[in-house]
């Protein structure tokens, strides 16, 4: 049996779940959105990932006797709490943005529907994992656009390289994010295993290093992977290691990786190098902390693909997506659904269940956010395609959403979602979201 997943929390969900009980109200059936209020400064779109990720840890979202245990001997919750938890399994509903998806502000990218107690202790879980995956796809997404786009549509490749620069199970997680956005590969073998994704590497400077001269270190690895290999040409002098690297792989030398210094100028005078030997097909990779802008400023240069780390697994400058995860439709003691909504200052929350519409023109460019509570997508006025898809109905999570292939159909959601947008989506200056967001009042709302 896997690993639970159910201390994956906050202390405060089990406590609203003991008072709750205690009342009565823990069986009224509730709806909580997850959403974001506003993008992070100069972003003009986000991207839903994480999806999977939460399908797959609610399948091990249970109470076994360690966690209980542990709950009992902290004095957490009291015994009925513990009765509750011991028997605890989600049957409820959820719903959300395909994942993928381009979001906006206010986009309801997940819905649960279920008993307030079911739903409740599902908070923390579902946001720590939805905050840290959709910000690395938001980041993510921009470097795929400033590469040109994904691979099969023109763009040079991005690989996700970032894993020694986060926590281990944010790296894999990161990974996985990565190959949402259309990254290519990644180095991390864990989230290779687990989603099926490409695995890339060859050396770091260690290896150079290990040998008394670089020509050493260059056969060696040549001896073991072959010609076609890509090696590391700026542990010492740049030109010197070319000249060298291109003696000993000869014309089939398959890559050489510039890691540090001025990448734009270096990359000219390699790629003019690498021609005058007679290695004309011999792709040059560039890393060394890039982000969107570094890669922009890259477009004109002679770069075959982009080795992704630091910016990318820490959101490059936004590292949560800021979902929260708001009760906006509960019942009342007569069953009867109820609206309702946050008033605080700066953090008010639209009350009601909401169904969620992109609306598109003639030219099948998206237009606007379109979220309607109490008032059917049909009467709305506008046009376009339903963003909501199911994924767990009656506790059964649905196919198709995690494992492998939960990632490939992602990835082909985030190609089609982004060709949707207006060219402003490309833009990496600050601006306003990429389309406005539309809240249709319920039918005889003032």
């Amino acid at each position: 049996m896997a690993d639970s997943t159910a201390l994956l929390t906050d202390q405060y969900e089990l406590t609203m779940v003991q008072a709750a009980l205690r009342s009565g109200a823990a069986h009224r059936r509730c709806t909580f959105e997850v959403f974001s209020r506003k993008l992070p400064p100069g972003r003009r779109y986000g991207v839903v990932a994480g999806t999977g990720r939460v399908l797959e840890g609610l399948e091990q979202f249970r109470f076994g006797q360690a966690e209980l245990d542990f709950l009992e001997s902290r004095g957490i919750v009291d015994d009925a709490a513990l009765d509750f938890l011991a028997g605890y399994r989600f049957s409820g509903e959820i719903t959300g943005y395909a994942e993928g998806e381009v979001y906006l502000p206010g986009s309801p990218v997940l819905q649960v529907t279920a008993s307030f107690a079911e739903a409740c202790l599902l908070e923390t879980f579902v946001l720590s994992i939805m905050n840290h995956d959709s910000a690395v796809a938001s980041a993510g997404s921009r470097m795929v656009m400033a590469a040109g786009g994904p691979p099969e549509r023109g763009g040079r490749p991005c690989v996700e390289m970032g894993s020694r620069r986060t926590q281990e199970r944010s790296a894999t997680a990161s990974a996985r994010a990565a190959a949402v956005v259309g990254f290519a590969a990644t180095s991390n073998l864990e989230a290779a295993r687990t989603w099926g994704l490409p695995a890339l590497g060859t050396a770091a400077h260690a290896f150079t290093l290990l040998y008394d001269t670089e020509e050493e270190a260059f056969a060696a690895q040549v001896e073991a992977f072959g010609p076609g290999t890509t090696l590391l040409v700026d542990t010492y002098d740049v030109e010197a290691a070319v000249r060298k690297a291109v003696e000993i792989a000869g014309p089939e030398l398959g890559a050489v990786r510039l890691d540090s210094g001025d990448l734009v100028e270096q990359a000219f005078w390699v790629r003019k190098l690498l021609d005058s030997l007679g290695n004309k097909e011999t792709r040059i990779i560039v890393s060394s902390d890039l982000d969107e802008h570094a890669i922009a400023r890259l477009a004109a240069a002679p770069v075959d693909s982009y080795g992704v780390g630091t910016r990318l697994v820490t959101g490059s400058g936004a590292p949560t997506a800021s979902m929260v995860y708001k009760l906006v439709q509960r019942e009342d003691d007569s069953g009867t659904p109820v609206s309702v909504e946050k008033a605080a200052a700066g953090k008010a929350s639209a009350g009601g269940r909401k169904q969620a519409l992109r609306s598109v023109d003639d030219h099948g460019h998206a237009e606007a956010e379109v979220l309607a509570a109490g008032t059917p997508l049909a009467e709305t006025g506008y046009l376009g395609r339903q963003l909501q898809v199911p994924l767990v109905i009656e506790g059964e999570v649905q196919p198709g959403f995690t494992g492998a292939e939960g990632v490939e159909r992602a990835a082909q959601r985030h190609r089609d979602s982004t060709a949707e947008l207006p060219a402003e989506a490309h833009r990496l200056s600050e601006g306003d979201p990429v389309i406005p967001t539309v809240l249709v009042p319920a039918a005889g709302a003032p």
